[in-house]
């Protein structure tokens, strides 16, 4: 039987492309926590099972046509260790299922073999954001491999009778695609090619499709994306300067017939009052229209909040403006806090390359839940339930406090 010889070149470039800096938007999904993943399908054997049986037989018996049995039921399990947003490393177990052969000789007799596959894999995996929520994986790596099986036979078949144990190490690559349902829970699909050894000690392959899970420590469970409404800032208002009345004049000396009456005094001007400074304006946008749930990347209902504070600040010698990300207290503390200095980030980002403003005047900074709208006997409970989530929607924001000084009209 010819079998080719696939190399993982091919499949090297691709996860280069794939994982590559700087290529694409990153997801909005966390991707820094540890992670635990299973998946189960279906596997496909090319061995030389022709070789194996014949190779088996003894001299002056040979074996019919094979009947082949190259499918078998796969499953695996593996540990997750990311070392950047789209890099990781997995280390795991598989087993690939059982595939065997049957066949009738010459002289009478039967022959026929089995082969379990199973080992341990350790590969560099790459993944390619699509959306907030699908992206693209590619894996290569190293799979340490042991082929156990045997084969027996009857009549003239019986010579046949042997056992193999045969381990190595080979190469496998992949590519899949995945889909996160939350930031903690994520579906995959992946085809996967391994390299192994056969019965009679010679490379082959399985390939394996299969569907799976992955669990990421540290990431907060939702139960679901809470209902996202569309906020428009209140406009800048300021305080009225205070104006000054001019004092009234004195009233005129009365006359005396004997001397003449005295001029009033001159009337004192009133002094205009200095400009004060601007006051602060503080503005709170509601996380929930700026971004989708959990992500950091601005939709478009956010982005025509931003546009409007810009435009309300039009006429404004901007001082400073200082932008402030919150979250709610649910999830990891230091997830959060990563969440809202993104957050934070992406509105700094908008309001300068969009709306203008100056970048050395701008400032950002993530908080996290560090300083809520809400207190516990608002919103009670700890599990992410829908009602909490909604009870601590205000806390989800981000705020723009803006200093400076109205122009002149």
């Amino acid at each position: 039987m010819k079998q080719t010889t696939f190399k993982p070149r091919l499949s090297l470039l691709a996860l280069l492309i794939l994982a590559a800096p700087g290529a694409y938007a990153q997801s909005g999904i966390d991707n820094t926590g540890m992670y635990m993943g299973i998946g189960a399908g279906e596997s496909k054997a090319k061995f030389n099972h022709d070789a194996a049986a014949q190779n088996a037989l003894g001299a002056g018996v040979a074996a019919g046509p094979l009947a082949i049995d190259q499918n078998g039921n796969a499953y695996k399990a593996y540990l997750g260790f990311p070392i950047s947003p789209n890099w990781a490393v997995e280390a795991g177990y598989f087993n690939l299922g059982r595939f065997g052969f049957d066949a009738s000789t010459t002289p009478a007799g039967t022959v026929s073999g089995t082969a379990k596959v199973q080992g341990l894999n350790l590969d560099l995996v790459g993944t390619l954001p699509i959306t907030d929520r699908w992206s693209l994986l590619g894996r290569v790596g190293a799979a340490y491999a042991e082929t156990k099986g045997g084969i027996d036979g009857t009549g003239a078949g019986a010579v046949a009778a042997s056992s193999t144990n045969k381990r190595d190490t080979h190469y496998k690559f992949g590519f899949g695609t995945q889909y996160a349902f939350t930031p903690a829970l994520t579906a995959r699909l992946e085809g996967e090619r391994y390299q192994v050894n056969d019965l009679v000690a010679q490379k082959a392959f399985v390939d394996l499709i299969s569907v799976g899970l992955v669990y990421r420590f540290g990431a907060p469970a939702a139960a679901a994306s809470p209902m996202r409404t569309a906020y428009v800032p209140p406009a800048p208002t300021y305080r009225p300067e205070p104006v000054i009345q001019a004092a009234p004049a004195p009233a005129p000396a009365p006359v005396v017939a004997a001397a003449p009456a005295p001029q009033p005094s001159p009337v004192p001007m009133a002094t205009p009052a200095p400009v004060a400074p601007k006051p602060w304006v503080k503005v709170k946008l509601q996380a929930d229209s700026l971004f989708g749930f959990d992500q950091d990347s601005l939709q478009a209902d956010g982005k025509k909040a931003l546009d409007k504070l810009v435009e309300e600040l039009q006429g404004v010698n901007v001082d400073a403006v200082q932008v402030t990300g919150h979250t709610d207290r649910l999830g990891a503390k230091a997830y959060n806090a990563k969440l809202s200095t993104r957050r934070a980030e992406a509105v700094r980002n908008y309001l300068v390359q969009v709306g203008g403003m100056p970048a050395n005047k701008v400032t950002a900074v993530g908080v996290g839940a560090t300083q809520p709208e809400t207190s516990f006997g608002q919103c009670q409970g700890v599990k992410a339930s829908q009602a909490l989530i909604t009870c601590l929607r205000v806390d989800r924001r981000v705020e723009v406090e803006v200093t400076g000084t109205q122009q002149p009209r």
